[in-house]
């Protein structure tokens, strides 16, 4: 089990950047990929961004190549989210997840998750 706890959200203007942390407890950190999604008002959740068990691996929503990070600190437990040029169209709220498949993209292969942190760009 791996119980995951995010923080970092809050508000910003149109071009700024925000880093959000995703705090995991539990031994098995580091055999699990790590995913971001988010989820606005009205919408699925949808994937953003996901990275392999040590790192070594990446991949992006193809709305956020490029503008997006996400990276890992095994030693910390902790998944990161760097979002720089953000858009009013990431408005969301954003949710880390842990799977045991590499890449995955859709939800239903994430079977952990934590409670979300809210972002909001304004215009």
């Amino acid at each position: 089990q791996v119980p995951l706890v995010e923080s970092g959200g809050g508000l910003v203007e149109a071009g700024g950047s925000l880093r959000l942390s995703c705090a995991a407890s539990g031994r098995t950190f580091s055999s699990a990929a790590m995913g971001w999604f988010r989820q606005a008002p009205g919408n699925e959740r949808e994937f953003v961004a996901a990275i392999t068990q040590y790192g070594g691996l990446t991949s992006y929503a193809d709305s956020v190549k490029g503008r997006f990070t996400i990276s890992r600190d095994n030693v910390k437990t902790t998944v990161y989210l760097q979002m720089n040029s953000l858009k009013p169209e990431d408005t969301a709220v954003y949710y880390c997840a842990s799977s045991q498949w590499i890449g995955a993209e859709s939800p239903s292969r994430y079977n952990y998750w934590g409670q979300g942190t809210q972002v909001t760009v304004s215009s």
